[in-house]
């Protein structure tokens, strides 16, 4: 059974809690880059650090009635530190709190995010490592067209999930800056000095130019990171999905003891995580469209972005965590059935080897448009009566003229599908 996911670590990020607490130490710096400047002075600072602090549920009950929450926050510490107050917050706006703060948590979320990147990519390198090997039918089209392996197919997902984290990487990059630059970013009330300070104690670079806000098309990266990272769980799960189908039964999830797959139906195993993971792919790409719906702002500023991304940023991060979480237990747990990867390997009698018949005769000096007419020919034979295609190759005249039986035999070799494993494995990282 996949463990219930249960952790608060992304979650307490978004909290009024630890959003507060950020703010604070923003603003702390400010006033202390602001005494190193001499605009403060040193025991008003003093006295700040010492006693600055703030109560979560008096902000809230201010707001209520100021209807802003940032003069909301400030009025709760100046009833911690008193008339040094008036040095809190000197020069700078709310955006410079509101979205540099914002920055910390996106790449607080974006580190734990990462560590469940890895995480996958251990997982879906286990897998692909142990089924190396293991030949099955590859589709095209939906349609049985040549072998590959089992291997192969989870070192595709590793590959594709080594490209996530690199875009993961960048994307957190992109959102770890900071502004303290004023009400419309120019510095008139505050030295730039104060945002390079503030900055690089909390872990950030300071962006190049601001307006009164970090500018959305970095956000809007973020989002369509994740919503693409979304999209390759999507894709993982809905092959895992095609492949637990009963006809084909391949792959599926595993089923605990004690589960019930329906409520109607008491033989029902269905693949409801790989189901669950592929629908919260849509909500990831819904939410990279308001991101992006986001970047185009009024002038300086205005605040449209603003209660779209209260909702949007916590929720796509901690559903990432989440589906990231569920997905490698997926993975971790996997029923591989191997009886019905060899049962569909062969139920087209062979037919997989026809591109291998082609060639053998283009090889032979048949030209091609000859050569696929006859194969195609003893191929639909095949299709329609159910016969072994090696048996009718046998029995085409034409063929024989220009193949032996030891050269059709040497045709009919899963093994030639194995032949470029080790290859593609090492070129992966495997």
């Amino acid at each position: 059974m996949i463990e219930r996911y249960s952790r608060r670590e992304i979650k307490d990020i978004w909290s009024d809690e630890n959003k507060f607490r950020i703010w604070l130490e923003i603003e702390l710096l400010a006033t202390e880059a602001q005494s190193k400047l001499g605009l403060v002075p040193v025991k008003s600072l003093r006295n700040i650090k010492k006693k600055a602090d703030f109560n979560t549920t008096r902000i809230l009950k201010i707001e209520e009635k100021v209807k802003h929450d940032v003069i909301a926050f400030l009025t709760n510490v100046a009833e911690y530190t008193g008339i040094d107050s008036r040095f809190i917050h000197m020069g700078m706006t709310s955006s410079d709190v509101i979205d540099t703060a914002l920055s910390v948590q996106m790449k607080q979320a974006g580190g734990i995010i990462m560590k469940e990147l890895f995480a996958v990519k251990r997982s879906l390198a286990a897998i692909a490592k142990k089924h190396k090997y293991h030949t099955m039918i590859g589709r095209t089209h939906g349609v049985h067209a040549e072998p590959i392996t089992l291997g192969l197919k989870f070192a595709l997902w590793y590959d594709e999930m080594n490209r996530n984290i690199d875009r993961w990487k960048r994307a957190v990059d992109i959102i770890s800056v900071g502004q303290i630059s004023g009400a419309v970013g120019t510095y008139e009330h505050i030295s730039p000095k104060v945002e390079q300070y503030v900055c690089r104690k909390l872990g950030l670079k300071t962006t190049k130019i601001s307006t009164q806000i970090l500018q959305r098309d970095r956000h809007a990266e973020y989002m369509t990171t994740l919503a693409v990272i979304a999209s390759s769980i999507e894709k993982f799960t809905t092959e895992i999905r095609h492949l637990q189908k009963t006809e084909t039964l391949e792959l599926e999830e595993y089923f605990s003891e004690g589960q019930k797959g329906s409520s109607a139906m008491p033989h029902k195993k269905n693949p409801i995580t790989c189901e669950r993971l592929s629908g919260m792919a849509r909500i990831f790409r819904g939410n990279a469209v308001a991101a992006m719906e986001n970047i185009p702002l009024w002038h300086e500023r205005d605040i449209s972005h603003s209660s779209v991304e209260r909702v949007i940023i916590p929720d796509s991060t901690i559903l990432m965590d989440y589906i990231l979480f569920n997905f490698r237990k997926l993975i971790d747990k996997l029923v591989v059935n191997k009886d019905n990867i060899t049962k569909n390997l062969e139920l087209t009698h062979g037919l997989v080897f026809s591109q291998t018949v082609l060639l053998k005769l283009i090889d032979k000096k048949m030209k091609r448009e000859q050569a696929y007419k006859i194969v195609q020919t003893v191929a639909m034979k095949c299709w329609k009566e159910k016969i072994s295609f090696l048996k009718l190759l046998r029995e085409d005249k034409e063929v024989r003229k220009y193949l032996s039986e030891k050269e059709l035999e040497s045709i009919f070799d899963y093994g030639r599908s194995r032949k470029n494993v080790d290859f593609i494995f090492k070129r992966t990282g495997l």
